[in-house]
């Protein structure tokens, strides 16, 4: 261990790895290995702003974990970026282990897949949800490793109870950040056309579905927050195409 580096133990099987600013990757590369000899895992705590120190991190094998807030440093509440590597990790020099470290830090975006279902006369299957006052269509956040198809089907039977299968994708519809969001890419996928008897099929997820119905183009409007309602009408303009394939909070 150099001077300009400093390892210590901070709990079983753990050690903390720091660096001066000069410090050369292949050193904190070096103590890292060195380091996961002894341990099973080996961390760095580092400071959002600190850029270089982020890509030392990395490029010395650690994999970023996330952001621990509020951490205690010199008195003062701080965030941190976590990086830690297992001594249980692939080998940085594998192509499994170089994805791994790629994958640990390259942006990751929220998709959102919904189904656009309508009435026989034309009206759109709308949700009110219990965590917000507007409406919105049926769906949801796509899980980790999911298709956006298949997170669809899963989101509406879970909520209605129906077995939907989704058809074509009919919109992307880019949604920026919002009140405490981060921003997400939202996935219209078309519903098929079905009786308004279908209402009576419904079994309600209570815990997020307050009610269900058959909206007209003007209830969309009336009920919905702005950018839902032009989300809709865009997904609706493209049914038959030639309709925005792609929008921007429901703006072509």
């Amino acid at each position: 261990m150099t001077e300009q580096t400093t390892v210590t133990t901070v709990a079983e099987g753990i050690a903390r790895i720091s660096w001066t600013s000069d410090q050369p990757v292949d050193v904190v590369r070096h103590e890292v290995a060195a380091a996961l000899v002894e341990h099973t895992r080996v961390e760095a705590l580092v400071d959002p702003a600190d850029e270089t120190a982020q890509r030392v991190a990395t490029w010395s094998g650690l994999r970023r974990e996330g952001v621990m807030r509020g951490v205690t440093v010199d008195g003062d509440p701080v965030d941190r970026i976590v990086y830690a590597r297992l001594a249980t990790d692939t080998p940085v020099h594998e192509p499994e282990g170089f994805r791994a470290l790629l994958n640990s830090f390259l942006p990751r975006k929220r998709a959102i897949s919904q189904l656009l279902a309508r009435s026989d006369d034309d009206r759109v299957l709308l949700c009110q949800l219990t965590y917000k006052q507007d409406w919105d269509l049926p769906g949801g956040v796509v899980e980790v490793g999911e298709s956006p198809q298949v997170a669809a089907a899963r989101e509406v039977e879970e909520e209605l109870g129906l077995a939907v299968p989704p058809g074509r994708l009919l919109l992307t519809d880019w949604l920026p950040p919002w009140s405490g969001w981060d921003d997400a890419l939202c996935l219209v996928f078309d519903g098929g056309v079905h009786p308004t008897a279908v209402l009576d099929q419904v079994v309600r997820q209570t815990r997020e579905i307050r009610s269900v119905d058959f909206c007209t183009p003007e209830q969309v409007v009336e009920r919905c927050a702005d950018f839902t309602a032009r989300r809709i009408e865009s997904a609706l303009a493209n049914l038959d195409g030639p309709g925005p394939a792609y929008t921007e909070s429901g703006r072509r």
